[in-house]
């Protein structure tokens, strides 16, 4: 019995789809066999864009992939969940994940590891002074913006047309005390050697989590901390995905993401632009 293993995608999801059944492993070589540890590492470069003014893109190097799956209980990349329910036409979990958008703000955020800073210099934004009378959106040192694990329940719906994942998670630790939620559709294609698999994404923040992250505090700037109020949004993406299968353990691959966030969010004056794209090239092994 085996469950299917996205290498890059879990890697670089908002929310980590785990849990995924056997009915959608296609090849059998990208499967996790169930019982054992299964250990995988992605080397080559991309770059994940960093939406927050001031801040450096992230380049992506070296990713890892840690997951095993028994029974019922199963680790992922870091997060943990429990099957409560599976059939052919649907899965139903308990899961644990982290909220990615801390990675923005912090090196050493888990979604973040092995990853290096950009050494390109800060983007900087342009204020027309003609059309706007408001101060321009300059900053005292950021206050912290703490980690969180998320906990909730996942089910994913098999159909001929691809899956279908939803997913709704709340704060674990009281840290941001927010909820977040997704809708996820994704399907894949085998060509020979070929693998394709397209997603589309839509992810949900509560105004808690929007506030807390994206927020501005009284002390980073008092003007923008009461201009800008929260609310809660729906961020929008897709990613692609294509492999090469060279041998049973090693695959060229090429990623790419592009997330559209939410305008709710894009308001906030600590961001310079309202998407984030993703890209990475190179090779994965399966030990």
């Amino acid at each position: 019995m085996y469950r299917i293993l996205f290498i890059l995608i879990a890697s670089l999801s908002i929310l980590p789809s785990i849990g995924m059944a056997k009915q959608t492993c296609v090849p059998e070589s990208q499967c996790i066999e169930m019982d054992n540890w299964d250990l995988g590492v992605a080397i080559g470069w991309g770059q994940k864009s960093n939406p927050l003014k001031d801040f450096n893109d992230i380049p992506l190097f070296f990713i890892p992939t840690i997951a095993y799956y028994g029974k019922n209980w199963f680790f992922d990349n870091g997060n943990l969940g429990y099957t409560l329910a599976e059939q052919e036409s649907f899965t139903i979990n308990l899961v644990t994940s982290y909220s990615l958008d801390r990675a923005y703000f912090y090196r050493w955020d888990p979604s973040n590891v092995f990853l290096e800073r950009s050494s390109q210099m800060p983007t900087k934004t342009t204020t027309n002074l003609a059309l706007t009378t408001e101060p321009e959106a300059e900053f005292n040192t950021l206050e912290t913006r703490n980690f969180t694990m998320l906990g909730g329940a996942e089910a994913f719906i098999y159909t001929q047309l691809g899956i279908i994942r939803l997913a709704y998670t709340h704060d674990m630790f009281n840290v941001h005390q927010g909820s977040e939620a997704q809708i996820k559709w994704s399907n894949g294609w085998e060509l020979d050697r070929f693998i394709f698999e397209f997603a589309l994404i839509f992810d949900w923040k509560s105004q808690a989590v929007v506030d807390y992250y994206y927020g501005v505090r009284p002390s980073e700037n008092a003007y923008w901390s009461e201009q800008y109020q929260a609310k809660s949004g729906w961020n929008k993406g897709a990613e692609i995905t294509t492999r090469y299968v060279l041998t049973d353990n090693w695959d060229l691959l090429l990623a790419v993401r592009y997330t559209q966030i939410a305008d709710e969010i894009a308001a906030s004056p600590l961001l310079i632009q309202d998407y984030s794209r993703t890209y990475f090239i190179g090779a994965a092994y399966r030990f």
